[in-house]
Parts: C-alpha cells; sequence; structure tokens
C-alpha cells in the first residue's frame, strides 16, 4: 500500500494534468463545455420527476413542498451518478489503456486515480447544480450538509472496489463488460431512488437491506432532503464492506498487472 501511496506522489502531475487534459478534452469543440456533466443528469431527473411526481409526490411524507419527489430524486441520482461513473469507467480503464500501459512505465495505479479524480470532478459539479436547483425549489440545506463528505468518500470506495475487480476481470473474460451495465441497471432500480422506500412490499425489504448502497442514498435522502443526519449504524456497515472491497480489488489489481499487460 505504501509503495503505491509513494509513486502517486511522485507522479502527481501526471496525474493532475491527466485529468485537466480529459476535461478539456471532453468538451474541446462544444459551445456549452463542461455544462454538459450538469445538463446530461439533470435532465434524466427532470424527466423522470415530470413522468412520476403526479404518482408518487403524495407518498413522501415530513417534506413541506410541492416538488418534494424532484427533490428526492435528484438526492439520490447524485450519489448514484458517483458510484455508477466510477464503475463504468473502471470496467473498460484497462482495455482502453492497454496501449499505454504497453508502451510507457508509470505507476499503473495512476489509472484508477485519474478515473477518480475526474469523476468526482464531474460529481462536485452536479453538486452545485443541484444546490442551485434545490435554492431555486425553495429548499434550502441545513448544516447536515456536511455529512455528504465522508459519504463520498464511502461511495468512492465501494465503486472502486467493484469497479477494479471488474475492470481486471474484463481484461480476461471480455464478457464481463456486456453483463455489468445490464446488472448496474437492474441495481439502479433495487435501489430507493426514483421511489420510496415505504412503497416496498414486506417480501422485498430483505433484499433492500442487502443493497449496499441503500444505507448510502438514504443518508443522502435525509441530508439534502429531509435536513437530518444520516443513520450513522448503516452508513458504518456500508463504509466497512466498501473499504474491504477496495482493499480487495487494490489486492487483485497489484497482483494481476503483469498478467494484464501480457494479454492486453
Amino acid at each position: 500500500m505504501f509503495p503505491m501511496l509513494r509513486s502517486l506522489w511522485e507522479y502527481r502531475g501526471f496525474v493532475l494534468s491527466s485529468i485537466r487534459n480529459e476535461f478539456i478534452a471532453r468538451f474541446a469543440r462544444s459551445r456549452l463545455g463542461g455544462l454538459w456533466m450538469i445538463i446530461h443528469p439533470l435532465a434524466q431527473v427532470a424527466i423522470y420527476a415530470l413522468v412520476l411526481s403526479s404518482v408518487l409526490a403524495a407518498k413522501l411524507p415530513g417534506i413541506d413542498n410541492k416538488y418534494a419527489y424532484a427533490l428526492y430524486l435528484m438526492a439520490g441520482m447524485l450519489a448514484w451518478s458517483l458510484f455508477a461513473e466510477i464503475i463504468g469507467r473502471c470496467l473498460t480503464l484497462f482495455i482502453e489503456q492497454g496501449g499505454l500501459m504497453k508502451k510507457m512505465r508509470f505507476p499503473r495505479i495512476t489509472l484508477p486515480v485519474i478515473v477518480v479524480g475526474s469523476s468526482l470532478l464531474n460529481y462536485l459539479l452536479l453538486f452545485v447544480a443541484l444546490l442551485t436547483v434545490f435554492a431555486l425549489l425553495g429548499h434550502a440545506p441545513s448544516l447536515s450538509l456536511f455529512w455528504l463528505v465522508p459519504l463520498t468518500f464511502a461511495v468512492i470506495a465501494l465503486a472502486v472496489g467493484i469497479g477494479l475487480v471488474l475492470g481486471v476481470l474484463n481484461v480476461f473474460v471480455r464478457d464481463v463488460g456486456q453483463v455489468v451495465p445490464i446488472v448496474l441497471q437492474a441495481w439502479f432500480w433495487f435501489t430507493p431512488i426514483v421511489y420510496p422506500v415505504g412503497i416496498i412490499p414486506d417480501y422485498l425489504r430483505g433484499t433492500i437491506a442487502a443493497n449496499p448502497m441503500y444505507p448510502i442514498v438514504d443518508a443522502y435522502h435525509e441530508i439534502l432532503v429531509y435536513g437530518n443526519a444520516p443513520d450513522l449504524r448503516q452508513v458504518a456497515v456500508t463504509t466497512g464492506v466498501a473499504l474491504a472491497l477496495m482493499l480487495l480489488g487494490l489486492f487483485m489489481f497489484r497482483r494481476a498487472v503483469p498478467e494484464m499487460v501480457d494479454s492486453l
């Protein structure tokens, strides 16, 4: 672990410049530039809100706002967007960067760190946009907003752990890259983002409780929508799982790097 951290510090310029260049290149010829990173998820939220708010708005007790469902949906999407982006990019990261890994000598750990940095930048821009929309809808955040800092690190740890494991496996078994998007789509709908947890039938409660993203999304709802502190017991369990998965992912990544380079 310490050699990885030391190599990251030595190559910090490479990491930061890669994140900056990726951001610039993605929107180099776009007039709206980085705003598209905000427009896409907010447009998705607006569609869900317009279609489903009339059905679900009455089932969100405790929120004195006629845009309650839109607030609920945006809070959940904020957490999910970071989680899904890191996993999706880590899934194909080593295949896409195969040529670079073969031609250049550099710490391979910088590749997932660049992904995390770029995804975190997108997340921060979306977060600023979300707070702006919340203010326009008459819903001011509370001091509980600071709980989002450790929660964001929990999301990153969980996503990096899963993403590294799947990314390594995808190098050797390319079917993984075809299955994961389907699994993520099902995972999204098994997480109370589009619907409140109160409408879930009793026989599905156990499935939802086993979902490691449920406590995190629930915490985002409590913080951003209700202005409450999260349930620390639930979040602590998920954070422990996230750290364990991240360590597993880093272990697999470190052991598999030589074989990956030969297979790419």
